[in-house]
């Protein structure tokens, strides 16, 4: 005999419905999603309250919170959810009526002039409002001539603001692209790379070293330093997180002379100057200038060279295995102050361009790396021409990675003639220190 079977039933067993949150909770999150929205407003529309390293920090956390409070609410009800959502958004306001300009930039180019004003462009470009509009002037970045058929259809200066804005603050193509009105974070980058094109060729006469009086008006400055007939003081750093090495040589108001840059950053630099334009150019530079006649011998014009270097006839290095435990007084413990004095000068001008420019201290990667020294020029090349507009400088204490400027001394043989110059170099910094020693003495 065989038992029955139970019918099966025709219809699915009932889902439990999820419990409705707490009250207490659908109103937190709904207070949660009003403080977001109105935090995004105040990003976007009062956002000149803000300074460039505000708003930077500021965007991508707001936009953070805004898309975890979406996805909360989303666990919600619907019905609760289109209560919570009643007249608020989560998303970067529209833009403004047309009474108010739609964009940060058009914003700030809208502002009556003001000390608060020209903070804000300082803050913003790392210039002043006039240096701003010289320098667009001097780029010509409108100019139909100058334009190529890959030129974007932008206003020039909101070409030059983003560019400036990105290189200053080494911000992401996608903020540029929301301050300044642009279409898309790709229309940002392409604007970036035009603008150091057009620095790299249309300021490229800042760093002409053949050109007229640029070697001789170098003189003077070293000359106040104790060191005769000096015309320029080399050195080496690292850009882009160690990505390229770059050799530049500097005047002793901390002006490029002369900038070479993309080199691989393990070369050590006797390797990097025998290739570099300054090596194949020096003799042209340095010859017909007369010599410097001081006691025990005649010194020509040359450049100063850190220990890294080798010593040449035209490149004066610094003494090597001269301690501590010397003599204070010796000629070479002398000469290597004064020499450590004058190499200070490019690690500055350095240190100046990264302080600026703070994008040239990023990691640069990939197919990135190969604009990367296009970018270094052209900040060495607005560096001389804001100097040249007597823009103040900014501070030069930007924190650098140890090694990023650390070259292994040269350990090869020292040319003879150089040894000759340096040693007469040494014998004048004596006397001069000398002299000092003794007129303070009589005081």
């Amino acid at each position: 005999m065989v038992a029955a079977r139970g019918k099966r039933s025709r219809h699915p067993p009932a889902t439990r419905p999820h419990p409705a949150p707490p009250p207490q909770l659908t109103a937190l999150l709904a207070d949660l999603a009003s403080a977001v929205s109105l935090a995004l407003r105040f990003a976007s529309v009062r956002d000149r309250l803000l300074r460039p390293s505000q708003a930077l920090a500021l965007d991508p956390l707001l936009l953070a919170a805004a898309r975890a409070v979406s996805r909360l609410l989303a666990l919600l009800p619907l019905h609760l959810q289109t209560l919570t959502l009643t007249s608020l958004s989560l998303s970067p306001p529209a833009p403004p009526p047309s009474s108010l300009p739609s964009s940060w930039f058009l914003r700030l180019l809208s502002s009556p002039s003001s000390s608060l004003q020209d903070t804000a462009w300082r803050d913003a470009f790392r210039m002043s409002r006039p240096a701003f509009f010289t320098l667009l002037n001097s780029l010509a970045l409108s100019d139909p001539a100058a334009a190529s058929s890959s030129s974007l259809a932008l206003p020039a200066d909101h070409k030059l603001g983003a560019a400036l804005y990105r290189l200053a603050h080494a911000a992401p193509a996608r903020a540029v692209a929301r301050r300044f009105g642009l279409p898309s974070p790709a229309v940002a980058a392409r604007a970036f790379y035009e603008v150091c094109h057009a620095v790299a060729d249309r300021l490229a006469a800042l760093l002409d070293l053949a050109a007229p009086d640029r070697i001789s008006r170098a003189v003077p400055g070293f000359c106040a330093l104790s060191l005769p007939n000096c015309c320029g003081a080399l050195g080496y750093a690292r850009f882009g997180g160690a990505a390229v090495t770059a050799q530049a040589l500097v005047d002793a108001e901390g002006r490029f002379l002369d900038v070479s840059v993309g080199w691989d950053p393990s070369a050590p630099p006797p390797e990097i100057l025998p290739r570099t334009k300054l090596y194949g150019s020096q003799s042209l530079v340095l010859s017909n200038a007369p010599q410097g006649e001081l006691i025990g011998g005649s010194v020509p014009r040359y450049f100063l060279a850190p220990a890294c270097c080798p010593l040449l006839p035209w490149l004066v290095t610094p003494y090597r295995d001269v301690g501590s435990k010397a003599d204070m007084s010796s000629k070479e413990r002398i000469f290597n102050n004064v020499h450590a004095h004058g190499a200070q000068l490019v690690k500055k001008a350095f240190g100046r361009v990264r302080a600026r420019w703070q994008l040239l201290g990023e990691c640069w990667k990939g197919d990135c790396q190969e604009a990367l020294p296009y970018v270094v020029v052209a900040g060495c090349l607005l560096h001389n021409f804001l100097v040249k507009l007597g823009e103040p400088l900014p501070d030069d204490g930007v924190p650098v990675d140890a090694g990023d400027d650390v070259f292994v001394d040269f350990e090869g043989e020292n040319d003879r003639e150089g040894e000759r110059i340096r040693d007469v170099l040494a014998v004048h910094l004596s006397l001069v220190s000398r002299t000092q020693r003794q007129s303070v003495s009589n005081l």
